[in-house]
């Protein structure tokens, strides 16, 4: 089978199309996505063990984040649905001074690594695109599986509210067409883009954040926190200005965290992250007098 192939079997063919445009690799490091990288980047280094610790990112795209992880001395492996992205990330490779361990098409919810060989599991889209809850639920227990005792799980989702809120502030919800999508979202997270509207997104769940804890939860992990990404940031009027400013940046960022574990506005944030840990393995020995 081709890894295109193999691709359209992992992902809807709507996906496939959307990521198989090329934008993924660049779209962190353009307009408010600079603050969900900043912030996920920063979430990671709060709780990742230290180099050299072994780490999967799982539905990584291009390897944004995992060279990012490989330069600071993590053993990282690279496994994403979209053969565009490995073949991106193995040229993007070429110019990096450090390497990752692996750079694989791989499915989330069978993963071909070996049991608690992980100390870390990065799922920071693969949930966006898997529309059933029992299929999000099989790729946290793959990532289960693959880890360590006490290892850590990054499981990263849309809020449910994403779509309504871009909507409101970009001037979509002027359009009958995006009124329909947010509608049908807010209904059951079910985001559909039945035009290919270029600026709404491809097909994808969309998670209330107790249904992100509660995911996390069945798939064996207990969690740790539930966290907002980007908080309010994403939908400030004047984010450049604030972006360029250094003293803006630090007060924008600061301010999220303030609030980053709020209960009452996750939602209001783009993406929330869950973060849970792989319970230990206890072994007791038998006791003699």
């Amino acid at each position: 089978m081709s890894d295109l192939s193999k691709s359209q079997n992992l992902l809807s063919n709507e996906a496939v199309k959307h990521y198989e445009a090329g934008e993924e690799a660049q779209r962190l490091l353009k307009g408010t996505s600079r603050l969900e990288f900043e912030r996920t980047k920063e979430l990671l280094s709060r709780y990742l063990p230290p180099p050299p610790a072994v780490i999967y990112d799982v539905g990584g795209g291009s390897g944004v984040y995992a060279f990012w992880l490989a330069e600071q001395g993590y053993e990282v492996h690279l496994i994403d649905a979209v053969p565009l992205h490995i073949e991106q990330a193995r040229v993007a490779s070429k110019s990096q001074s450090a390497q990752l361990v692996n750079i694989i098409v791989g499915d989330a919810r069978q993963l071909n690594q070996v049991s608690n060989s992980a100390d870390a599991v990065l799922l920071l889209g693969p949930l966006y695109h898997l529309i059933e809850r029992s299929d999000r639920v099989t790729a946290l227990r793959e990532a289960h599986r693959v880890l360590k005792s006490e290892g850590l799980i990054f499981a990263a989702g849309i809020s449910r509210f994403a779509s309504t809120l871009d909507g409101l502030f970009s001037g979509y919800l002027d359009d009958p067409d995006f009124v329909k999508i947010v509608q049908q979202d807010l209904i059951d997270g079910q985001h559909r883009n039945p035009k290919n509207h270029p600026a709404y997104f491809t097909t994808a769940f969309l998670h209330q954040p107790e249904e992100l804890k509660s995911e996390v939860e069945d798939a064996g992990f207990y969690t740790e926190n539930i966290l907002a990404i980007e908080g309010a940031g994403w939908l400030l009027q004047n984010f450049e200005e604030h972006w360029s400013n250094p003293r803006c940046r630090s007060r924008l960022l600061e301010s999220i965290r303030w609030v980053e574990n709020e209960p009452s506005i996750l939602g209001v944030s783009a993406h929330i992250l869950a973060v849970g840990k792989k319970a230990p393995v206890f072994n007791y020995g038998t006791h003699k007098e």
